[in-house]
């Protein structure tokens, strides 16, 4: 069976969605917080309370873990993997982020400490390190402008639904040794480019604002953010478009057979996102 956490998100869905639809062999299990509407069946279960988790896993199943964070993301992760390879999983999927390390900022942070768990749990895995999230551009463009403090350096997107793709192949293939695999877009662009392939698909002029990083993190403060993660955030930003973020792997297309969706796919599939945004 392939266990699926975070099934209601933007990644977990799909993923959802593709099993659903796929001849696999394998049954699949989404385990949600509440009752929702999915293409497969479910179990209530919640990862802030790790052992309802454990107790949806058996010897031999693949288990995909995954869901937003929170203050008690790291600590949450680590129980279900322990508990997986108590279960004798055959193998555990995970999504991170790329470039995390215990002590980086953010997600990042807290990413590389449940990634170094992992490693060492001695349960098969495959970890997925995505650069950002091209489904998250929309909730950026407020009154014809995205605000950020990239600079001028080319960032990579890729779109969820590539995430997804990887992990279905890889839940529904043997299971090999562990390996991280740094998931990327097919172009990295500045993000004055990517407002203007918005603007374009939108029909309308869309300008990228970019801001130092106390000037970045006083904006988020005003939407509401609170000051640390706003103060972190807008450093991140800083610290993802000196480069780090723009170069491109191999890995979507070595793993799924197809190259990664471009962000002018992202955009014709998603322009109706786009115009709903304030």
């Amino acid at each position: 069976m392939i266990v699926i956490t975070g099934a209601t998100g933007t990644i977990g869905r799909a993923l959802a969605e593709r099993l659903a639809g796929q001849l696999t062999g394998h049954d699949v299990l989404a385990a949600v917080r509440r009752p929702a509407d999915l293409p497969c069946p479910y179990a209530l279960a919640d990862l802030e309370r790790p052992e309802t988790i454990g107790a949806l896993l058996s010897p031999g199943d693949r288990l995909f873990l995954n869901s937003s964070l929170w203050p008690g993301f790291a600590a949450a992760h680590r129980a279900v993997i322990d508990l997986a390879a108590r279960a004798g999983v055959a193998q555990v999927v995970t999504v991170s982020v790329r470039g995390a390390r215990p002590g980086g900022r953010l997600g990042g942070g807290m990413h590389g400490e449940v990634d170094e768990h992992l490693r060492a749990s001695g349960v098969p895995y495959a970890i997925l390190q995505p650069t950002g999230f091209m489904q998250n551009l929309p909730g950026e463009v407020r009154d014809g402008r995205m605000y950020g403090s990239y600079g001028p350096g080319p960032v990579n997107y890729i779109d969820a639904r590539d995430i997804a793709d990887v992990a279905a192949a890889l839940l529904t293939s043997p299971a090999g040794p562990g390996r991280d695999h740094v998931l990327t877009g097919p172009e990295s662009l500045p993000h004055e480019r990517i407002a203007e392939r918005v603007g374009a698909a939108l029909g309308r002029p869309v300008r990228y604002v970019d801001l130092p990083v106390p000037e970045m993190a006083a904006h988020l403060e005003r939407q509401g953010m609170p000051a640390p993660f706003a103060t972190d955030l807008a450093a991140l930003m800083a610290e993802t478009g000196d480069g780090r973020w723009a170069t491109t792997t191999t890995e979507v297309e070595a793993i799924t057979g197809r190259p990664p969706r471009t962000l002018d796919d992202f955009l014709t599939d998603h322009r109706a996102t786009f115009a709903t945004t304030p």
